[in-house]
């Protein structure tokens, strides 16, 4: 029999420090790396990420607390508590925190590729690297991302 995964409150591997994190609660080890999932913590006032599209995966956002807008393209979503939001292959999109509290999701991966993303994104920022295309660029790369220049602002 297959063994069932528990991930516990305050257990999973935790990306980012403070009110900004993420927590790995399905790293694709359990799931043949079909499926990676997170909870994704965003205070208000955090820059939003580039505008970027996936060749390789699709991406789901669950709200669990506050209010997230999110960017597809030219078009803009704000999304609450209770909503579900998939962006797949090849869409442009990005999303923030636009309320006046700290907000939560839950993250999709299908497959999990992005998962060693948020790692190898923490350190780069724990290197003292700046957040931006050019950096980007080449990280986004490893993971079949790209910037959405049509959309850069």
């Amino acid at each position: 029999m297959a063994k069932v995964n528990i991930v516990r409150p305050g257990e999973g591997e935790i990306l980012g420090s403070g009110a900004q994190q993420i927590r790995i609660l399905e790293s694709g080890e359990h799931t043949d790396h079909r499926l990676g999932f997170a909870e994704v913590t965003i205070p208000p006032g955090t820059p939003s990420p580039l505008q970027h599209r996936h060749a390789q995966h699709d991406e789901g956002f669950y709200v669990l607390a506050g209010t997230f807008r999110f960017t597809v393209g030219e078009d803009h979503y704000d999304a609450g508590p209770g909503t579900w939001v998939i962006v797949p292959t090849g869409a442009p999109h990005t999303f923030a925190n636009i309320g006046d509290e700290n907000a939560v999701m839950l993250n999709t991966f299908t497959p999990d590729l992005y998962v060693q993303y948020f790692r190898d994104f923490k350190a780069m920022i724990d290197s003292g690297q700046p957040v931006n295309a050019q950096t980007m660029g080449p990280l986004w790369k490893n993971y079949a991302t790209e910037i959405s220049d049509e959309y850069a602002s």
